[in-house]
């Protein structure tokens, strides 16, 4: 099975659909909007260099995602990566897709200037965390709390 990562593409969209629908039936916080992760999607890919979205092709077809935004760190005092929509599907994973995906993203990273790296992760998807832990990511005393601007 070979793997290519590559800069995802506006042909990739659809895709990408299917990787987020499944994403996002795991993680108890968020619900599919089809119309919203187009949106999304299609501002990262069209967007500044400050962003990216890398997919796994494999056999011509896109079998894993993932995306990297850079924001300013002031406990750094330079920019960090917030990488979001790290998926593969299910039927690769365990393949070693979510490893090539994720140093691409590192290489990515370190290409840009950002001094760190940090995603959010389903507190209940253990696979995941294991996954994260073993590529030497660490747990910190951070926690996520969010407010949408339409319940000011």
């Amino acid at each position: 099975m070979e793997v290519t990562i590559r800069q995802a593409q506006s042909s990739d969209i659809e895709a990408m659909l299917l990787l987020l629908e499944e994403l996002f039936s795991i993680e108890k916080d968020f619900d599919f909007d089809s119309a919203k992760s187009r949106k999304g999607l299609e501002m990262i890919i069209t967007g500044t260099k400050d962003k990216a979205i890398f997919v796994a092709d494999c056999c011509r077809m896109v079998v894993g995602m993932c995306s990297v935004q850079s924001v300013i760190s002031t406990a750094e005092g330079q920019n960090s990566g917030l990488v979001e929509d790290l998926v593969v599907n299910k039927r690769f994973r365990r393949k070693g897709v979510a490893s090539l995906l994720l140093g691409r993203i590192e290489k990515w990273a370190m290409d840009n200037g950002i001094k760190r790296l940090q995603l959010l992760a389903d507190i209940n998807n253990k696979s995941a965390l294991d996954f994260y832990h073993g590529k030497r990511w660490s747990k910190t005393q951070l926690i996520c709390l969010r407010k949408y601007t339409e319940d000011i």
